[in-house]
């Protein structure tokens, strides 16, 4: 897999040259700048991983650096600062604009790669974190003993080994995700970015951006595909993305490279693309929605997700799985189902799959009360229905106008979203809304279309 890239920015050519020798018998991938111009055109270029930045610099200094990416969007990258002249108010000032360390000259070659050694891997942590924070439900594997799914793991670890474009189908709340996930952490790739993006948000004058980044007055801000270089990129429910978004994708991908917003260099770009959908593609290719060479990109590899009733043996064991989650990671109190409640899940369809039964779980351990979970209860907690919104009663009138529109707003947006059956871009149609804004602002009311 590709080694880590590391731009050093210093003014003095023996310091450049001796660094830039130390981190590349190191295997690291070494990018140089004399001065700040320089530095910046570095980062238009391409995004390092890290920067070792100098402080003394003849045209701007490196705090100055430091601070104009700080304000132009958030760092890059980890930034190491370097001085030989250094002192305590250039140390907290690096600081708080967000430098991972401060290392002194004449520099001990030892302590900086131990250095740059631990900003790599703190960044790769927080980079996880995030990811997990942002997928509190996703597991590092998926459950089940049951034949199909031992198989469905085997298929996807021998997927993960090679390079190529998967594409994922399975019915809502079966799992893609997850196993996009699966897929990435079992692959040569699994230490770089995992980065996703919901493929009906790349709609509208503000999708090319979040996608390709751009380029403005000589700032950079990143898209997802730098995010994900030489890692993964997610995109999920491919078959919203609009022409528009599918031609440039397609271009970016095949020729492994492309272009900011405003930017008039190509920027080369190297990730191995998962797509998810709940849709037939081969239909939409046949009805003219969905481009039939991009099709055949995604599809190099085809995964199934199946539907949970295909698999039933598996949800006592998911239904343990999740019990233990809650009450270990929310603090919920340990309950138990009856067996009679256990037949009855046995025999229930799922038509969410197992985001239905993950949702399922969290509310009875959340308004139950007792060890024991019994078949009236459970009969309760499953005529609500997933995705059936707590607030959907009588609007109160005893609030202020914009809490009862945000309530309004909530409630409308949670009905129309289940007849669409958790798609964004029916319920784009159904709101009479631009999918941009839409995502927006289900993000603003804390509304996650996977639960419909």
């Amino acid at each position: 897999m590709n080694a880590s890239s590391i731009l050093v920015v210093d003014d003095e050519p023996d310091i450049r040259s001796l660094v830039q020798e130390i981190l590349e018998d190191e295997d690291y991938e070494v990018q140089s700048a004399a001065d700040a111009a320089e530095a910046r055109q570095a980062l238009r270029t391409r995004r390092p991983d890290l920067i070792l930045l100098d402080i003394w610099m003849p045209d701007t200094d490196g705090i100055s650096l430091l601070k104009e990416w700080a304000e132009s969007g958030g760092l890059p990258c980890p930034v190491v600062m370097m001085s030989g002249h250094g002192s305590v108010e250039s140390a907290v000032e690096a600081t708080r604009l967000g430098a991972y360390d401060f290392v002194e000259k004449p520099l001990s070659l030892a302590k900086l790669l131990l250095v740059v050694e631990r900003a790599l891997e703190a960044d790769r942590l927080e980079r996880e974190n995030r990811g997990l924070r942002a997928n509190s439900e996703g597991v590092d594997e998926p459950v089940g003993q049951s034949g199909l799914m031992q198989d469905l793991r085997a298929q996807a670890r021998r997927i993960a080994g090679h390079n190529t474009w998967v594409l994922i189908t399975g019915e809502a709340g079966s799992g893609k995700r997850n196993f996009a996930r699966y897929l990435h952490q079992n692959s040569p790739r699994s230490t770089r970015p995992f980065v996703e993006v919901a493929a009906g948000s790349l709609t509208g004058g503000s999708a090319a951006a979040e996608l390709f980044g751009s380029e403005q007055d000589g700032r950079v801000s990143y898209g997802r595909l730098e995010q994900a270089n030489h890692g993964t990129l997610f995109i999920d429910e491919v078959a919203d993305l609009d022409m528009g978004a599918q031609v440039r994708l397609l271009s970016a991908l095949t020729g492994q490279k492309f272009h900011r917003v405003g930017g008039a260099d190509p920027v080369a770009v190297d990730v191995r693309v998962l797509a998810a959908t709940r849709t037939d593609l081969e239909a939409e290719v046949r009805a003219g929605n969905f481009r039939e060479d991009l099709y055949y990109h995604l599809n190099v590899v085809p995964l199934r997700i199946p539907a949970l009733r295909e698999h039933p043996e598996d949800i006592p064991e998911l239904l343990d799985f999740y019990l233990e989650r809650f009450v270990s990671r929310e603090k919920l109190p340990r309950r138990r189902f009856s067996d009679a409640a256990l037949s009855r899940l046995r025999g229930h369809p799922w038509p969410g799959n197992v985001r239905e039964l993950k949702n399922l779980v969290q509310r009875l351990l959340i308004l139950g009360e007792g060890e024991e979970i019994g078949v009236d209860e459970l009969d309760g907690a499953m005529g609500s229905g997933a995705g059936t919104p707590v607030d959907a009663r009588a609007m109160p009138f005893d609030q202020p106008l914009r809490e009862a529109r945000e309530d309004f707003e909530r409630m409308y947006l949670q009905h129309q979203l289940r007849e669409a059956g958790g798609s964004v871009g029916e319920l784009a149609k159904l709101a009479g809304m631009e999918r941009t804004h839409l995502y927006r602002k289900l993000k603003a009311l804390g509304i996650d279309p996977h639960d419909f």
